[in-house]
C-alpha cells in the first residue's frame, strides 16, 4: 500500500514556526553554506518556495534563526552584571542543554567575515550587556580592572570555549564560575 504524502502546512504562522525549528536544526548542524533550503522545507513539511516568500533568502533566514535563539537565551538567561559568576553558571547550564545558540553563533563568526554586521538582535544583545556591565562598574558593583567589553568577552569566552566532556560538567562549570569570580573581584 502506498503511503500518502504528508499534507503541506497551510497556516502561515504555523508554517513559519515549523520552518524556524527546521532551519535552526539545519543551520546548527551544517552552517550557512552547508544548509540546504530543500532539506529545511522537507523537515518543516512546507514547500521550499514558501521559505523565500516568508524570509527572503537563506542569509536572511539564518539571521532570523540566530536572532530568535538570542532572544530565547536572553529570556531564559538574563544577564546579572552584579553577579557575573552566577550568570556564567546559568549560561553554561543553558548551553549544555541547548547547544543550538552556540553552534549558530560559531557558524556566524566562521562564515561571515569581511566586516558583515551581526544580525540586529545579536548586535543589540551585546550592546545591552556591555551597557549593563558598565553601569554595574560605575555603581561599584563590579571591578573596573577590565572594560565592560572585556568582561563580557572573557565571561562569554570562558562559558563557550569548552570541548565539554559530559563526565566533567560539574568540574567545568565550577572552573568557569571561579574564573569569572577572579575576573570580577
Amino acid at each position: 500500500m502506498k503511503k500518502k504524502p504528508a499534507r503541506r502546512t497551510r497556516d502561515s504562522e504555523s508554517a513559519k514556526a515549523h520552518l524556524l525549528r527546521a532551519a535552526t536544526e539545519e543551520f546548527a548542524a551544517f552552517g550557512i553554506a552547508g544548509a540546504r533550503i530543500d532539506r529545511i522545507g522537507a523537515a518543516a513539511n512546507v514547500n521550499k518556495a514558501q521559505i523565500y516568500t516568508y524570509f527572503g533568502n537563506k542569509d536572511r533566514l539564518f539571521d532570523i534563526v540566530l536572532d530568535t535563539q538570542v532572544a530565547r537565551l536572553l529570556d531564559e538567561v538574563p544577564l546579572t552584571p552584579e553577579d557575573l559568576p552566577g550568570y556564567a553558571a546559568r549560561l553554561f547550564d543553558f548551553l549544555m542543554k541547548n547547544p543550538q545558540p552556540l553552534r549558530l553563533a560559531n557558524w556566524n563568526r566562521m562564515e561571515r567575515t569581511g566586516g558583515r554586521a551581526d544580525p540586529p538582535g545579536l548586535a543589540a544583545s551585546v550592546r545591552k550587556k556591555r551597557k549593563a556591565i558598565a553601569q554595574a562598574q560605575t555603581s561599584g558593583q563590579l571591578s573596573t580592572r577590565f572594560t565592560a567589553e572585556d568582561l563580557l568577552a572573557f565571561t562569554t569566552a570562558l562559558v563557550t570555549s569548552w570541548d565539554v566532556n559530559p563526565n566533567n560538567l560539574r568540574q567545568h562549570r565550577e572552573a568557569i564560575v571561579d574564573a569569572v569570580r577572579l575576573l570580577t573581584g
